[in-house]
This record gives C-alpha cells, sequence and structure tokens, in this order.
C-alpha cells in the first residue's frame, strides 16, 4: 500500500525544539509592545515607540549586572545571573531599588551576547544554569525569546518572576523555561498596594502561581519582612498550604532595611529572631516543602 502524504509527513515529523518555539513567538513578543498589555497593570502604552507606561521600559533592556550567583535557591546554583532594568512593582523595601525601578540602569547588551556568555559559563563547569531576573524579567518579552532562541537546546533555564504577568505572557514563555521562581511578596492586597502600589496583587500572583505549577517546575519564594510574618506569610503560606499543597517553598530570611524602606516602619529593621520562629512554625504546621 502506498502511504499518503500526510502519513509520511507525520513519520518524519519532529517535536518542536525551544530555541524554535522561541524564535516563532519574536514576532508575537514584539507586537505585544504596542499596547502593552504584558503585566497585571495592562497600561497600554505603545513601548515600541519609546519608554513609556508604568514600568518605563522601552522595546529593548538594559542589563544592570550578569555574574556567577551563589546566593539562590541551592537546586539552581552556581547559575549565571542576568538581571534587566525595569520593574513593574514599586517595592519600598527593594534591595536594588534604583536598577529595580530605573530601565535606563546598566548597559544595553544584545541577547546572543548573554547568551553566549552563559553558554561559556555552563561550558566550563562555572554554572549550572541560566538565571533571568531584574527587575521584572517579563516585561522584557522579546528580548526573553532571543535569548532563549539563542541558548543551548539542553541548557537549564531558570526565570525568577515577581509573578505579575498575564496569560497572554505566560502562554507565549510556555515550554521554554526549566524553573520558574515566583515571589510570593504579601499575602494581602493592603500591605501590597502600601508597600509596592500594585493593586490586586493577591489574585494576580495567584493566577501565575496556578500556571507555573501545572506548567513548569515551581519554587515559590518569600521573603520574610519585619512586622509582617502575621499580615504576609501567614496567609501566603495558608494559601500555598491549600492550593498548592507540596509546592517547593523557598522562605528567605535575609531581609535588609534599604532603598525606601525608612518610610515604612517596621521595616526599618532586620527581621529579629522571635519573627523568625514564629514563621518557622507557621510553616510547620502547615507542612509546607521548605527549600534550601
Amino acid at each position: 500500500m502506498v502511504e499518503t502524504m500526510d502519513a509520511v509527513l507525520m513519520k518524519t515529523r519532529l517535536p518542536m525544539g525551544r530555541r524554535q518555539m522561541a524564535a516563532e513567538r519574536l514576532l508575537q513578543g514584539t507586537l505585544a509592545l504596542a499596547v502593552c498589555e504584558i503585566c497585571h497593570h495592562r497600561c497600554g502604552a505603545n513601548r515600541l515607540e519609546g519608554p513609556a507606561g508604568r514600568c518605563g521600559a522601552a522595546a529593548e533592556p538594559n542589563v544592570f549586572s550578569a555574574q556567577i550567583e551563589v546566593g539562590d535557591e541551592h537546586e539552581i546554583i552556581p547559575a549565571y545571573a542576568i538581571a534587566l532594568a525595569g520593574c513593574n512593582m514599586r517595592c519600598a523595601f527593594c534591595i536594588t531599588g534604583d536598577e529595580s525601578w530605573h530601565p535606563r540602569r546598566g548597559h544595553r547588551l544584545d541577547a546572543a551576547d548573554v547568551a553566549g556568555r552563559a553558554s561559556a559559563a555552563i561550558g566550563k563547569g562555572q554554572a549550572d544554569s541560566l538565571l533571568v531576573l531584574g527587575g521584572e524579567p517579563t516585561i522584557h518579552l522579546p528580548w526573553l525569546l532571543e535569548l532563549v532562541a539563542a541558548m543551548p537546546e539542553k541548557a537549564r533555564l531558570v526565570l525568577k518572576t515577581n509573578g505579575l504577568s498575564t496569560s497572554a505572557v505566560r502562554a507565549v514563555l510556555d515550554g521554554l523555561f526549566d524553573v520558574w521562581i515566583v515571589d510570593f511578596k504579601f499575602g494581602n492586597d493592603a500591605c501590597a498596594e502600601k508597600l509596592s502600589l500594585t493593586r490586586g496583587y493577591t489574585g494576580a500572583v495567584g493566577e501565575t502561581l496556578l500556571w507555573a505549577a501545572s506548567h513548569t517546575d515551581l519554587i515559590i519564594r518569600h521573603l520574610l519582612m519585619p512586622g509582617h510574618v502575621d499580615c504576609c506569610w501567614r496567609p501566603a503560606a495558608e494559601w500555598i498550604s491549600i492550593h498548592l499543597p507540596g509546592a517547593k517553598v523557598s522562605l528567605r530570611s535575609g531581609y535588609w532595611p534599604t532603598w525606601r524602606a525608612a518610610d515604612h516602619v517596621p521595616l526599618d529593621r532586620p527581621l529579629d529572631a522571635a519573627e523568625l520562629s514564629e514563621a518557622m512554625a507557621v510553616a510547620t504546621h502547615l507542612k509546607l516543602h521548605l527549600v534550601p
């Protein structure tokens, strides 16, 4: 029997690799900047014409840091970390406040050039993965796609995000990163609005967390803040225990009062031992899966 053309094509068709997926989605990612609804704020700015919108970012990002990092979650380090300037949140306690808030900090680097540096570090055994963070990396969607398209197919790619991406952006990034680290910063909308000028925070981050849990390897990160164990960590932990039991949770205790934290007492001091003990007790009681 002579095989039909469709049968032949089905036999020879290969699964689309990550690099090809990223390249084919590049036009879609670029066009999304014309009326930008990439993040939860959906400001509608035309970023193709220049810096605009809440984040103040243009079509191409600046890189304010590119180096080997060993201070992140154990399963992703050492990592070649790329920090992109510009953010869609305004966290008063941001440890990289100037670079994160201002998208023109740092230097313009071609995505292919960055991919070459990261690939070299991985090839030499200096790094196990490429970590992309910010600021907020997802607001620079086309550049992210260019980066993935230029990285080796088998390289381990990690995306660290504040979780304010929209469903459309998550669909574009689907299948491109091996690990998503999502910051669950606030346990309630009042603290989020006061400390980061972000409305509707918990709903937006909850959607991202649920999506990431079913599409990629997820690590939920929470930075313990002084005076916010009960109002932020406890409800965040309870949400995780209900909606994502067994999820990997990175509970960070290294808060340091910086940027504009002094304007928001008690964020003007480090976390104390009693607060850390209480936070750990919450995690233990809820049987959260804490990872180092």
